[in-house]
């Protein structure tokens, strides 16, 4: 056991905790502290609405990650200059925000809560290419699972920490102040870091950051097929954490003080010790097994609240199916951040990670309606029971694409595609004009959300043929892939 645990005490694991924590520490700051500070401030409900939308930055990351590809700062190399302005920026960001007060000062806070979630993302996107760049294929699933850890640890600090002291001894204005401190040892963790190699061929033009990231992947063989199991992996989990604190509460009959007590506490410490225990399996597991065994065990602990749904009200059955399903979702999460990184050339690491993370997000985002809506349709049982069905698509691609992960570990070369070139482009063109409409359509409805657009009656047709042509495109290319994949053996 020592063996195993023995990536934990290097250097590297120290500076992906300080990194991990100085990543995850200015979410809440935006989001869930902020909120309840202007809660407590009177501020009305609409404008705090309002607010949520300060947290596009973290899905739209990927807009703007070609230039710290592209770019190197003059100091500390491209992937520490990075970091080391971002955190700098962010502590600047972070004490101004602690001299605001949202009774009087609303417009300029939120300005600043806008510029502090776009170096949040910024430092989210240099953090990911650097373990990406310096982590060995062997090392990523322990690196994944401490950059967790100390994420997780943040979160707790800027989160229910902050709202304690806040309302028990500092005040608002010291708490934001003492939560900029807790930067310092992110800044410290960077300049102890190391660069990593300057051999890896950079992009010499912007357009090059931009076209080059695309080209590289999607010439690879199977990427339509990775591209929909970046999707769907985790698409179970999504759809089971969708609604859990309201089946807890209205479908089970717990009191709330108990299922906030029960997930924020017992799920938390579930979700690290299982990151960590799935980094510490995957030092002997290849990539493929780690990311099909957890993939398995997080559909089954989907079935702990299949049980919840259909058995007697019990505290201890709920703390259970929490620890449970968190612990196994941890897992899931290192392997799938280690999968990222797999993928990911060098290069661009910066602009792929970013990419293909803002794809893995797309079933986390969007499967909330669907969720409620089947819960309706189906009541809680049947539709904790579809939670662990909707799992098998993705271990299904991955046991198509197992060959190409395994090949991809043992090398860290891509396999370039050969054959149906012109079909290929076709499919890429389907794809690309879908994204485009719905970005189009996504543009739009915030400038009439802004009342600076004229609403359109064709938006919503718009939209769905967008997703119909992504969809297609998607479809085709795997089905592309999985047809080569056929012919090769």
């Amino acid at each position: 056991m020592h063996h195993y645990l023995r990536i934990f005490t290097q250097r590297n694991a120290a500076v992906l905790l300080l990194l991990g924590f100085a990543s995850g520490l200015p979410l809440a700051l935006t989001s869930g502290t902020l909120q309840a500070w202007m809660t407590v401030e009177n501020v009305d409900l609409k404008t705090i609405g309002f607010f949520s939308l300060v947290g596009q930055a973290y899905v739209f990351k990927f807009l703007w990650s070609p230039l710290m590809d592209r770019y190197t700062p003059p100091f500390l190399g491209r992937r520490r200059g990075w970091l080391l302005v971002t955190q700098l920026l962010l502590l600047v960001g972070i004490v101004a925000m602690g001299f605001m007060q949202p009774a009087h000062n609303l417009t300029l806070l939120a300005a600043l809560a806008v510029l502090v979630a776009f170096l949040s993302a910024s430092q989210d996107i240099v953090f990911d290419a650097w373990k990406t760049d310096v982590l060995p294929p062997e090392e990523r699933g322990s690196g994944a699972a401490i950059t967790v850890l100390g994420y997780r640890l943040a979160m707790l600090i800027s989160g229910g920490l902050a709202l304690w002291l806040a309302d028990r001894f500092l005040g608002w204005q010291a708490t934001y102040w003492l939560m900029a401190l807790m930067m310092v040892p992110g800044l410290i963790a960077t300049l102890l870091a190391q660069e990593p190699a300057a051999s890896v061929r950079t992009p010499h033009s912007l357009r090059q950051a931009v076209v080059e990231p695309l080209q590289d992947f999607f010439q690879r063989n199977n990427a339509w097929l990775l591209i929909t199991l970046i999707v769907l992996y985790k698409l179970g989990d999504a759809f089971a954490a969708a609604l859990t604190t309201t089946f807890l509460i209205r479908g089970v009959g717990f009191d709330a003080g108990d299922v906030g007590l029960v997930n924020k506490t017992l799920g938390l410490l579930a979700t690290i010790i299982g990151a960590l225990w799935g980094g510490v399996l995957m030092q002997r597991l290849s990539l493929f097994r780690a990311l099909m065994l957890f993939g398995l065990l997080q559909a089954l602990s989907n079935f702990g609240y299949w049980l919840l749904a259909v058995t007697d009200k019990q505290l201890w059955s709920m703390a259970s199916a929490v620890f449970v399903e968190n612990l196994c979702g941890g897992m899931g999460t290192a392997a799938f951040v280690a999968l990222l990184m797999t993928l990911c050339n060098k290069s661009f690491s910066a602009t792929q990670f970013a990419l293909l993370s803002a794809l893995s997000a797309v079933g986390r985002v969007y499967v909330g309606p669907a969720a409620g809506w089947l819960v309706g349709l189906w009541g809680w049982p049947t539709f904790y029971a579809f939670t662990v069905l909707v799992s098998l698509p993705g271990l299904f691609l991955l046991w198509i694409s197992r060959h190409t992960l395994d090949r991809m570990q043992q090398t860290g070369t891509f396999t370039p595609r050969l054959a149906g070139q012109q079909s290929y482009r076709w499919t890429l063109r389907l794809f690309i004009s879908g994204a485009v409409l719905l970005a189009f359509c996504l543009i739009v409805l915030a400038l009439e959300a802004a009342n600076l657009w004229q609403p359109v009656q064709m938006l919503p047709r718009l939209f769905e043929i967008g997703m119909v042509l992504t969809l297609a495109g998607v479809i085709c290319g795997s089905l592309l892939d999985y047809l080569a994949l056929r012919k090769e053996r």
